[in-house]
């Protein structure tokens, strides 16, 4: 029987062509919280831009988990769940263009600009501070495509 598990390179071809991935991070009590964010894939980690109680709980564990998937019937559904650790992180003049270069490549498209959004939203946005999170993954990714199994 073939196997559904994807090689390295592709998980990480899926993972940096994935439009939205989900976050999970640790409240204080241990008990998990999972959201999902835009992000950008930079030499096999993880980089997004955030704000609010998701940096609170980076800050207090840094302990999370990320997973990416697709498809909607059960033949073509793929996905890669990685452990790993996040971090909030100064980016340096290098990263930060490739950053900014990769986020407009993915979501150009996709944006609503302050102008579109209702004004308590856009001031929110405007008001918040938030922070580049890196999530470096650790140990073995979990993966799957079902489409291997055809």
């Amino acid at each position: 029987m073939p196997s559904p598990r994807m090689t390295e390179d592709e998980i990480w071809s899926f993972v940096t062509d994935s439009h939205t991935g989900i976050m999970t991070t640790l409240r204080r009590d241990g008990s998990p919280v999972s959201l999902p964010l835009w992000f950008v894939c930079l030499d096999r980690q993880i980089y997004c831009r955030t704000r609010g109680k998701k940096l609170d709980r980076i800050r207090h564990d840094s302990r999370a988990s990320f997973l990416v998937e697709s498809g909607l019937k059960w033949a073509e559904l793929k996905a890669a769940h990685l452990s790993g650790i996040a971090e909030i992180v100064d980016l340096d003049a290098d990263l930060a263009q490739r950053f900014n270069e990769e986020t407009a490549r993915k979501y150009a498209s996709f944006r609503t600009t302050s102008e579109e959004m209702p004004s308590e939203t856009a001031e929110h946005y405007r008001r918040s501070i938030g922070g580049v999170v890196r999530f470096t993954p650790t140990g073995k990714i979990l993966n799957w495509d079902n489409a291997k199994l055809q």
